[in-house]
C-alpha cells in the first residue's frame, strides 16, 4: 500500500532513489555538452573574445619564475595578451595549419596506430585475447578476463568489440552469470584504460599534450610517451586483482544465478570461437618474431656501446631510444603482426599490410578533425597567456590554503574523475584541462610526468559509469542480449563498485608508489619540478 501511495503522488511512477536521480543528472548534464569538436570550436571563440576583455583591463600576475628564465618578461609580470586586434587575427590566420601539423600527439598517434593496425587486422590481437581467456582454468578465468581487458587497450577498440562479448559468452558457457563476465571485461578494458604492460597509442597522445602544457612554464621541458610506463605497468596487476575481487565478491553474488528467461526473445547461446591449431602456430611464430625484434632493440640500448644511448652521457634517460619510442611501437606490432598474418593466410604480401594501415588511418578521421580544433585551442591558450595566469593564481590559492603536499593529488584525481563523467574522451578532456593544471601543479613543485600519471587514474575509473563514454551504447546493447529489460541505470549500478574500488585502490597505490616508496612513474621521469633543474 505504501508503494501504491508513493506511485499515486508521483503520477503513477515509482519514486526514484537518490542514486537514480544522480545518474539522471549525470546523463542530463552530459547531453547538454556539445560534441567535443564543437566544444573546442566554442572554446576557441570564447578565448578570442575573453583575451580582448582581459587585455583591455590589463589582467596580469607576478611571474614566479626566477630572473633569466626563458620567456620571463623584464618587469617580472605575465600579462594576458589580446587576440582581439589586427596582430592577433594575423597570428591566428598564419598559424592555423602549423598549429594542426605541429600538434605533438597527431603524428605520434598515427604512426603508432599503423603498427597496431597490422597486428589487429592480421588477427593476431584477437587470437591472443581468445587464447588467454579461453585457455584459462575455471578458477583463473575472472583474473584472465580482467587482465586481457587491460592489455587489449593497446589496440584501442578491440577490447570493446571482441573481448567484452567474448567474456559474456565464456561465463555463460561455464554456468556463471554472463553479465558478470561482461562486467569483468568492461572493468579491465575501460576502468583500467591507462594501465598496460606495453606502451600504446594513448601514451604519445597524452604525453604530447602534457609537453605542450609544461612548456608554458619551462619552454625546454620535454615529456616522452614512456613517461608513465613504470607506474602503468605495475598498475596492470593492481587493477587485475581489484577487478577480479570485485567481480567475485560483489558483482557476481549480487547478480545471482542467471535465468535464461531473462534473455532477449531472439537470443541464441553461441559458443565462443576457439583458437585453431593454425592460429596457435601463427601466435608461436609471431612470438618468435617479437623476441627477435626485442633482442635487436635491446642491442641498441642495453650495452654501454648501444647506438641509441644518450650520445653525451651514455645514459638511457633522454636517449634517442626513448625519444624515438613511437617508432619501436610501430615495429614491435607490425613485424609480429605480419608474421602471424603470413602464417594463417590473412596477410600474403605488402599490399595486405598497406591495406591494414590504410583502414586504421581512415578510421581515425574523427580523431584528426578533433585534433585540428584541439590544436587551435591549445595554441590560443598558450598565446594569450591565459594558462599561465590561471596557473599562477591557482598555485597561489593552493599555497594560501596549505594544500600543496601529496594529499593534493587525491583531490586532483577525484576532480578528473568527475570531469570525465561529462567529457568522456581522454584526449579531449586532457587537451582542455592540461593547459591549466599542468602549469599550476608545476608551480606548486610537481613534475608534469607525475601530474599526468595522476590524471590517468581519474580519467580511467569513471569511464565505467558515464553514458558519455563512446562505447557505452555498445556495452548496453551486448548486455541487453542477456537481460532484455536492462537499462542504463542497471548497467551503471553494476559497474559502480568497480569504479569506487578502483578510485580508492589506485589512488592509494599512486601515493605509496610516488611519495612513500619514492619510485619514478617512468624511465627518467622526475617526481618534483623546480626551475633550477
Amino acid at each position: 500500500m505504501q508503494t501504491s501511495a508513493s506511485q499515486h503522488h508521483n503520477g503513477g511512477k515509482p519514486k526514484k532513489s537518490l542514486f537514480s536521480r544522480f545518474l539522471d543528472s549525470v546523463e542530463f548534464l552530459g547531453n547538454l555538452l556539445p560534441h567535443p569538436v564543437t566544444l573546442f570550436a566554442i572554446l576557441c571563440v570564447a578565448i578570442f573574445f575573453a583575451s580582448g576583455i582581459a587585455g583591455y583591463f590589463g589582467m596580469s600576475v607576478a611571474d614566479p619564475r626566477p630572473e633569466g628564465t626563458a620567456g620571463r618578461a623584464a618587469d617580472g609580470m605575465i600579462y594576458v595578451k589580446s587576440l582581439l586586434n589586427a596582430e592577433g587575427v594575423q597570428l591566428i590566420v598564419t598559424n592555423l595549419v602549423k598549429n594542426f601539423t605541429g600538434f605533438a600527439p597527431l603524428g605520434t598517434v598515427l604512426v603508432a596506430m599503423m603498427g597496431v593496425a597490422v597486428a589487429e587486422h592480421s588477427g593476431l590481437l584477437s587470437a591472443t585475447m581468445r587464447s588467454m581467456v579461453m585457455g584459462a582454468s575455471a578458477r583463473m578465468v575472472t583474473l584472465t578476463v580482467v587482465f586481457a581487458g587491460i592489455v587489449s587497450n593497446t589496440a584501442s577498440e578491440l577490447g570493446y568489440v571482441v573481448l567484452i562479448p567474448l567474456a559474456a559468452m565464456i561465463f555463460h558457457s561455464l554456468g556463471r552469470h554472463p553479465l558478470a563476465g561482461l562486467a569483468a571485461a568492461f572493468a579491465g578494458v575501460s576502468g583500467g584504460y591507462s594501465a598496460n604492460l606495453l606502451l600504446g597509442t594513448v601514451d604519445p597522445l597524452l604525453s604530447g599534450i602534457t609537453e605542450t602544457s609544461a612548456q608554458m612554464i619551462d619552454p625546454s621541458y620535454t615529456v616522452g610517451p614512456e613517461a608513465n610506463w613504470y607506474f602503468m605497468f605495475a598498475s596492470t596487476f593492481l587493477i587485475t586483482i581489484l577487478g577480479a575481487w570485485v567481480t567475485e565478491k560483489i558483482v557476481e553474488p549480487k547478480l545471482g544465478k542467471y535465468d535464461q528467461s531473462m534473455a532477449a526473445e531472439d537470443f541464441e547461446a553461441k559458443e565462443a570461437g576457439k583458437v585453431t591449431d593454425l592460429e596457435r602456430r601463427g601466435m608461436r611464430n609471431a612470438g618468435i618474431a617479437a623476441l627477435v625484434v626485442s633482442a635487436l632493440l635491446a642491442l641498441t640500448i642495453v650495452p654501454e656501446w648501444g647506438i641509441l644511448r644518450h650520445p653525451e652521457t651514455g645514459a638511457v634517460a633522454g636517449s634517442p631510444f626513448l625519444k624515438g619510442i613511437v617508432a619501436f611501437i610501430l615495429v614491435f606490432f607490425a613485424v609480429p603482426g605480419y608474421v602471424y598474418g603470413k602464417t594463417v593466410g590473412t596477410m600474403n604480401n605488402d599490399r595486405d599490410v598497406i591495406d591494414a594501415m590504410a583502414k586504421s588511418i581512415s578510421a581515425m578521421g574523427l580523431y584528426i578533425v578533433l585534433v585540428f580544433f584541439a590544436a587551435q585551442f591549445v595554441a590560443l591558450f598558450k598565446w594569450t597567456n591565459f594558462g599561465q595566469v590561471i596557473a599562477v593564481g591557482g598555485a597561489d590559492f593552493l599555497q594560501n590554503i596549505g594544500l600543496t603536499g601529496p594529499m593534493l593529488f587525491f583531490a586532483f584525481i577525484i576532480m578528473c574523475g568527475i570531469i570525465n563523467l561529462t567529457l568522456g574522451s581522454a584526449s579531449a578532456q586532457w587537451a582542455v584541462t592540461a593547459p591549466i593544471f599542468v602549469p599550476m601543479l608545476m608551480l606548486v613543485g610537481y613534475a608534469p610526468e607525475t601530474i599526468q600519471a595522476a590524471y590517468r587514474i581519474g580519467d580511467s575509473v569513471t569511464n565505467l559509469i558515464t553514458p558519455m563514454m563512446s562505447y557505452f551504447g555498445l556495452i548496453l546493447a551486448v548486455a541487453s542480449r542477456y537481460k532484455r529489460d536492462l537499462g542504463i541505470g542497471t548497467l551503471i549500478a553494476t559497474m559502480l563498485p568497480y569504479s569506487l574500488i578502483f578510485l580508492v585502490g589506485w589512488s592509494v597505490f599512486f601515493y605509496l608508489w610516488v611519495f612513500v616508496a619514492g619510485m619514478p612513474v617512468g624511465p627518467g621521469s622526475a617526481t618534483y619540478f623546480n626551475f633550477a633543474q
